[in-house]
């Protein structure tokens, strides 16, 4: 069988071919691995409730997040908005601090295995951080 769209490609050198190929597998896998991480596919429908103590917090790219540990001692990672939206919630890095109470609204991840939840909304000493306010379905 010949495909003819395939001769417009062997007339490129090897040495073009490859890393030109390589290049493009490369980016077809991470973006679907940024799709898969930064959409809410993951995450299940219904929120829920989390409340812990913060282990630690990360405002690094590509979102800013939180370990926090619960009451039976588990350490979830709590993702939060991209680093704008989390600024617009108005939560940095000085908004609390390790060993602070917190309690996370979010999405849990749908594989129960993992203790790993998308925020829309933190409170820490009774004030609310709203990282997705369109999101929020309970008050």
């Amino acid at each position: 069988m010949r495909f003819p769209e395939l001769d417009t490609i062997r007339t490129f050198p090897f040495n073009t071919r490859v890393p030109a190929l390589v290049l493009a597998l490369a980016a077809a896998a991470a973006s679907g691995q940024a799709t898969a991480h930064h959409g809410w596919a993951w995450a299940e429908d219904e929120q829920s409730t989390l409340t812990g103590k913060i282990q630690s917090i990360s405002m690094n790219a590509p979102h800013p997040t939180l370990q926090v540990s619960d009451a039976a001692g588990a350490t979830w990672q709590i993702d939060l908005g991209n680093p704008n939206q989390t600024e617009r919630s108005g939560f940095a890095a000085d908004s609390a601090k390790a060993g602070d109470s917190i309690t996370v609204l979010g999405n849990r991840n749908r594989d129960r295995e993992r203790n790993h939840m998308k925020a829309v909304r933190i409170t820490i000493a009774g004030k609310n951080f709203d990282m997705y306010p369109e999101r929020i379905t309970s008050k």
